[in-house]
């Protein structure tokens, strides 16, 4: 009797891997362009760091880069230098990007609009990331280390840490304005907990 090997998967290169968080960065810049455009906020550190920059007029970008420096000590110890280099040069690139894309390109959609846009576009850029080893810090660092240690989703996770960020939200933006943000925050978890598996998907 023939036994055939199981296929191991193949690892992204270098190359690979450096197209797919560039992409990834890119697509989820141009989502907070929409809850930008919608005034909307989302969950994650870069709803904490929307919610942090619009009474505050400070820059989101930076505050969400300052905020995610606490993750990398998690990154470091259980996830390893290569995966926390990944995620460095993600957030790095995301926060420069969603600050420099509003001087290249206007978005004017009404929040109705803009809440599934940013659902959309954010989970399809957060898999690209995800599928080349890599987040956008965060809680995003602590959902993936859940996943492949726990065996909870990730997206799971982050919807349960969204929730927390929409109650803090409840105190400062009005009630209509929540509920379409809240919409985005369940699609965008919706698409990760669909599509990101690990045993459909495994390459590093």
């Amino acid at each position: 009797m023939l036994l055939l090997e199981t296929p191991q998967p193949d690892r992204h290169t270098l190359w690979e891997d450096a197209q797919g968080i560039l992409i990834g960065a890119t697509l989820v810049a141009l989502a907070i362009q929409f809850l930008r455009a919608g005034e909307l906020i989302t969950g994650q550190i870069a709803g904490l760091s929307l919610v942090i920059s619009y009474p505050t007029g400070w820059s989101f970008g930076l505050v969400f880069f300052v905020l995610n420096l606490p993750f990398y000590w998690l990154a470091i110890r259980q996830l390893g230098w290569v995966f926390t280099v990944k995620n460095f040069v993600a957030v790095t690139l995301m926060s420069t990007l969603a600050e420099t894309m509003p001087y290249v390109l206007t978005v004017d959609v009404p929040p109705s609009l803009a809440a599934p846009l940013f659902g959309v576009v954010g989970g399809v850029g957060l898999l690209s990331l995800f599928r080349h080893g890599a987040t956008l810090g965060g809680m995003g660092i602590v959902a993936l280390w859940l996943q492949d240690t726990r065996g909870i989703k990730a997206g799971n996770t982050q919807l349960a840490f969204d929730l927390c960020v929409f109650a803090l939200a409840l105190m400062l933006f009005d009630w209509v304005t929540v509920i379409w943000s809240l919409l985005g925050a369940v699609i965008l978890n919706i698409i990760i907990t669909i599509n990101h598996r690990r045993d459909r998907y495994i390459a590093k």
